[in-house]
């Protein structure tokens, strides 16, 4: 490490794993003494053109001092950074702070000159993207503002890192050499960049793992059954179209293959690369494995073996280092203790799991950290009859385990545009980073519907990941608002998941429901406003309706513009004129497809045969020349290829045609509803609205106002004048209320406030508790205000206990309290909802992520079960709900700029039919948490 001329400790904090822009990894960390050897073995593998760009002259060898120089720095003035893959430098990249006049100069200079130099083995990996985004934040953190590089004309790939990267710069050309100088500040460009890159690189890394072109499974037993004979056996009987390879130190060395399949002591045993290995050795010898694997470049890991941080405090430290020994060979892995990944592409045809059968290929996405609930969602999907029935098949599942390194949001990256993927289905048991999740849902959900379920559980076992203090509800309502289908059982995320990848989205809440039970109709019909949809009357074709009859139904209610998706209800018919299963079934898709913008739905009772047959990829209707009489029921094994006939290819004509059935009306409803809700939400989100500017606000005054006041502790809750001037320059004005120790105090207060006025105690058992009697309102006078005062003294004790204030009357309106808070995992977060038992009681508030822009000001007003008392419910007058919405803004940018305002609480606040009255304030400053979302790209640290 550092030695004393060193003028800082080593900043450990800068070390970080990160992902290029192929998928692979690798590790930045700050160069010391300790690298001299690295440095020149480094450089020597660098080519002579590559050096004559760095040093602009032949420079062959470095010298000792070039070698001192270059790992001797102080961290502040001087500093280098190295990207390294299985301990060796791939790159470099160092800053020096210069002067104006462009010599070595320390603070309060704030311009440094940049240099990168990247092993040609490894360019085109974006690895000097990776590094100018550490190197920019490590300078930004040291006072550095601004970084100038110069460069040779002919070095393009270079000067394509800096003008790619998004920041605000300058560019000239003297003496031979491109002179780029940078502002370091993010721009909304650069961030944009940044989060491209991430996206690509996270989804490459993704599928790397899902489509190996060469797998190897290490650990599997000679003799059948095991684990990793399993292992080995379901990607071979699953058809998989790489080479495949079975790996076990316990081999034979005369053993050269296992039923077919190449056998081999060691994976460095294996000629040629080895994409995957599939690890389910015990968990002492995994680490020998990893090794094997990186030594011989193998490019990712799913780890089967379970004891690690499922086991206790041992297991989490050797859950640790398999990561960090993982990513040092820039490995990133599935697991440990995962259930396996499928892959049901025909190019890759992947079953590395622990599930026995292939699932057939489809348009769904799943993601599950648990196995068991992996094997209930890929059964519940896979089988015929039961629950939700009917085939519906995936492109990609992955089973993660204890999430150890890659986790749903790799999977949203990779999902958000692999194109055999229209729907992502995800039983969360933990989001470990909702900032980031929330960013990456809101994207994806843009182009595909999100479904998911998330567990109430913590982190999985061994992650280092800020734990959210919002509740359970607040982060679902979160989700929500970026586009997620927040459902609460694996049946409700199956249902929706069937709707969503069979039908269209509906455009709009209007539903027609027909079917040939009036009972079944109106059941459907109280669910729909149950759901809060608007369903028209149901239509009864009654018992005797034949198979034409509901074809031309349903044709007319498609063809109906008043109607956005139709139910179709269906019990068993008695009578030789009562449709077949599968001539139902051929007369429903006949008409969807006919008319195919409107989802269509079906309720049944007891008709299994219908449910498969609405789910064949080919048609059932009887042909010319069968034997089945027509209107007979056909068995199953009459309408359905069986289970290992391939399925139809993926977005074939056919698929699209299935309709989905459900075995009770409330389900097919609420999966309606979600998909309802989520297409109003893609609507909205193509005008997502802005955030107002506000001439008034003073941010300056405030931001001088909070580091004044932080100057007194770390932490503080403001007094009543701080708050009001705080809100003050963000054009929040709370009504004053002055303090009245005495009845005389009370109505000096009063003469200069003006009557009526209220009196109102402040003690915490009684503030804003106006059921309790610590409030008197409309004090017209000094005569009322005293016996006021003497009635609140005798009924809750002595003035000092009360801390009673006086305040003016506000005008007459709807009570509500406003909330912001700065969560450390979330982010910023405005809250609303009415005053006293509705949010206190029943929870009632509705949340939004900061910062919030008109169009969620006026939805979240709106969100609340009891808004209706806002807009004039059973004819009362209507508030000033736009001033609401200004208030809303306003805290919203104040909590924007300034993270060190943690908590604000507005109560009450009184809407009133013009205008409202901020009665009540309190501030709480603090240092704000680390954001972790606007640094550079890093994995999550174990």
């Amino acid at each position: 490490m550092q030695t004393t001329p060193d003028r800082h400790e080593y900043p450990a904090h800068w070390e970080a794993d990160v992902v290029l822009r192929d998928g692979g990894t690798a590790r930045i960390r700050p160069i010391t003494v300790d690298d001299a050897d690295r440095l020149v073995s480094f450089y020597e593998q660098v080519s002579d053109e590559s050096k004559y760009y760095r040093f602009f002259a032949p420079y062959p060898r470095l010298s000792a001092k070039d070698v001192h120089r270059f790992t001797h720095h102080d961290f502040v003035d001087r500093v280098g950074l190295a990207a390294t893959v299985g301990g060796e430098f791939i790159a470099t990249v160092r800053y020096d702070r210069i002067g104006a006049d462009g010599t070595p100069a320390s603070a309060p200079a704030d311009e440094a000159e940049v240099a990168f130099l990247v092993q040609d083995a490894h360019q085109g990996r974006g690895v000097a993207s990776a590094l100018l985004e550490h190197i920019a934040a490590v300078a930004r953190e040291r006072g550095i503002r601004r970084f100038a590089a110069e460069v040779l004309p002919a070095n393009t790939k270079m000067i394509k890192v800096f003008t790619d990267a998004g920041y605000t710069q300058k560019r000239h050309f003297e003496d031979g050499v491109v002179r780029l100088e940078f502002d370091l500040e993010p721009t909304d460009r650069s961030v944009a960049v940044q989060r491209a890159r991430e996206q690509r690189a996270e989804g490459r890394s993704v599928r790397r793992l899902l489509a190996p072109g060469s797998v190897a499974v290490v650990g599997t037993g000679r003799a059948p059954g095991g684990v990793g004979r399993s292992l080995l056996d379901n990607i071979r009987d699953a058809g998989y179209a790489g080479r495949l390879h079975a790996v076990n130190a316990a081999f034979p060395e005369d053993l050269k293959d296992l039923d077919g399949v190449p056998a081999h002591r060691s994976v460095r045993d294996i000629d040629g690369p080895v994409d995957l290995a599939v690890v389910a050795v015990p968990a002492e010898h995994v680490p020998q494995v990893v090794t094997e694997c990186g030594e011989h470049g193998v490019q990712g890991l799913v780890v089967i073996s379970a004891g690690y941080a499922e086991s206790g405090p041992e297991g989490r430290e050797r859950q640790r280092e398999l990561v960090r020994h993982a990513r040092t060979y820039g490995m990133r892995l599935i697991g440990p203790n995962a259930f396996g990944v499928i892959n049901t592409s025909e190019q890759v045809r992947l079953n590395a799991s622990l599930a026995p059968q292939m699932p057939r290929p489809g348009r769904i996405g799943l993601f599950a950290q648990s196995g068991a609930i992996g094997i209930a969602l890929l059964s519940r999907l896979h089988r015929r009859g039961g629950g939700v029935t009917g085939v519906t098949g995936v492109s990609t599942f992955v089973s993660s385990g204890n999430r150890a390194d890659v986790s749903g949001n790799d999977l949203i990256q990779y999902w958000y545009d692999d194109p055999d993927t229209d729907v992502v289905l995800m039983y969360l048991e933990s989001i470990g980073n909702p900032r980031k999740f929330t960013r990456l849902a809101r994207r994806t959900a843009a182009a595909k519907p999100l479904v998911v379920v998330q567990g109430a559980g913590s982190a999985p076992q061994g992650h280092a990941v800020r734990a959210t203090r919002l509740p359970h509800a607040t982060v679902s309502a979160l989700l929500r608002q970026a586009g997620v289908i927040r459902v609460d059982t694996i049946t409700e995320l199956v249902d929706a998941g069937l709707l969503l990848a069979r039908q269209p989205l509906p455009a709009g809440p209007r539903v027609a429901i027909l079917g040939n039970s009036e009972s079944l109709g109106l059941l459907t019909y109280d669910a729909c406003l149950a759901e809060g949809l608007r369903p028209q009357r149901p239509l009864d074709l009654t018992t005797e309706a034949s198979a034409a009859d509901f074809h031309t139904a349903l044709l007319h209610a498609l063809e109906d513009d008043s109607c956005d998706a139709v139910v179709v209800t269906a019990i068993p018919a008695i009578g030789e004129a009562s449709p077949g299963d599968a001539e139902l079934a051929e007369a429903l898709r006949s008409a969807a497809q006919a008319v195919p913008g409107k989802p269509v739905l079906v309720v049944h009772v007891e008709l299994g045969g219908l449910a498969q047959a609405l789910s064949a990829a080919t048609s059932t209707a009887p042909q010319t020349g069968s034997s089945t009489p027509s209107g007979a029921r056909l068995r199953p094994s009459q309408m359905l290829p069986p289970t290992t006939q391939p399925a139809p290819a993926t977005g074939a004509p056919a698929e699209s045609r299935l309709i989905p059935a459900y075995p009770a009306a409330e389900r097919a409803v609420r999966a309606l509803a979600e998909a309802v809700h989520y297409a109003q939400w893609r609507r909205e989100a193509t005008e997502p609205g802005r955030v107002p500017e506000y001439d008034d606000i003073d941010e300056k005054g405030a931001a001088e106002q909070i580091d004044a006041l932080l100057a007194r502790g770390q932490g503080l809750t403001l007094g009543t004048g701080e708050t009001h001037q705080l809100l003050g320059r963000y054009g929040i004005d709370v009504r004053r209320a002055v303090p009245a120790f005495t009845p005389d105090d009370a109505v000096r207060a009063a003469d200069g406030i003006g009557y009526p006025v209220a009196l109102k105690a402040t003690a915490p058992h009684l503030r804003h508790r106006a059921d309790l009697g610590g409030v008197r309102l409309d004090l017209a006078d000094e005569e009322q205000l005293r016996r006021a005062y003497a009635e609140l003294t005798e009924l809750f004790g002595e003035p000092e206990e009360l801390r009673p204030v006086v305040q003016a009357m506000a005008p007459r309106g709807v009570d509500t309290v406003v909330r912001a808070v700065i969560d450390p995992a979330a982010g910023a977060v405005v809250s609303f909802g009415l005053a006293g038992p509705a949010s206190q009681l029943l929870g009632d508030m509705a949340h939004r992520l900061v910062p919030v822009t008109d169009r969620e000001a006026a939805s979240l007003v709106r969100s609340i079960r009891t808004a209706p008392l806002l807009f004039g419910w059973r004819g009362s007058t209507p508030v000033d709900t736009p001033a609401l919405e200004e208030l809303l803004l306003r805290l919203s940018r104040l909590v924007d700029d300034h993270p060190e305002v943690v908590a604000v609480t507005l109560e009450p606040v009184v809407v009133a039919p013009h205008g409202l009255s901020v009665l009540g304030a309190s501030v709480r400053l603090a240092p704000p948490p680390a954001r972790d979302d606007l640094g550079p790209r890093t994995l999550p640290v174990y």
